[in-house]
């Protein structure tokens, strides 16, 4: 699903600026960095809303549910881009839509190297600035821990961390999430096991997208889901 703000993205494409996954009736995880400052603080969007039924963005089909809370994982870093995953809760709960489970806290098995993940979004089909109006789907590789350190090292193109992150994408490039897809999900298994977060440029050779690893925040992030905090800013409990 979108996450929309048209009072900061502008009326084009429904005011689409992020991706998000529906995991309760209520609540939509996406990446924090969606919804905070370059600081980490919260930016609040009073027009903020989640679009559900709605392929086509240019389209009118679907409704737009009003965000009513934020929470952002309290270890987020923005400035290395680790643990980048937030929750949204809705004002309305969707009733009878699919959700779709979380990979479990610790459960590495999900992440084996060549495992086939499904990655989904709204962004950036030519790396060029031409966003999607209809919803994309791309199949891609896990990568190796060891590869994505390596294709990550350190300095201006960003370092990888395997405690929090995840990488996945084809080794010769071509097929990668991009800007706009930021928060969507990356699914494997029928499990959410990662968040749209970060990479050099898109589909680049060698530079495999990077991801919220998911078995590493599943226990804050589920403890958000099950909480029925619907203030800005309020998390778990």
């Amino acid at each position: 699903m979108a996450l929309s703000s048209r009072d900061s993205f502008g009326a084009a494409r429904s005011g689409h600026f992020c991706g998000g996954t529906l995991v309760a009736e209520d609540k939509v995880v996406t990446a924090a960095h969606c919804v905070t400052s370059s600081s980490g603080e919260i930016v609040r969007r009073p027009d903020l809303a989640v679009i559900v039924d709605r392929g086509d963005l240019e389209s009118t089909q679907g409704r737009e549910v009003p965000v009513s809370g934020v929470w952002v994982d309290p270890w987020y870093d923005p400035a290395a881009d680790s643990r980048d995953v937030a929750v949204l809760t809705l004002a309305e709960p969707l009733v009878g839509h699919e959700t779709l489970p979380l990979v479990p806290a610790g459960d590495e098995d999900y992440y084996a190297p060549g495992t086939p993940a499904t990655v989904l979004g709204w962004g950036d089909t030519t790396g060029g600035g031409r966003y999607a109006d209809s919803l994309h789907a791309a199949t891609v590789p896990v990568v190796a821990d060891s590869e994505c350190a390596r294709a990550y090292p350190g300095g201006r193109q960003g370092t990888f961390d395997a405690t929090t992150m995840v990488c996945a994408g084809e080794e010769a490039g071509g097929v990668d999430a991009c800007q706009g897809d930021s928060g969507g999900p990356l699914v494997i298994g029928g499990r959410l096991a990662g968040i749209v977060s970060w990479g050099a440029g898109c589909a680049l050779a060698d530079y495999p997208g990077v991801y919220t690893r998911i078995s590493a925040v599943a226990t804050e992030v589920q403890a958000a889901v099950d909480s029925a905090s619907a203030a800005y800013g309020e998390g778990p409990g």
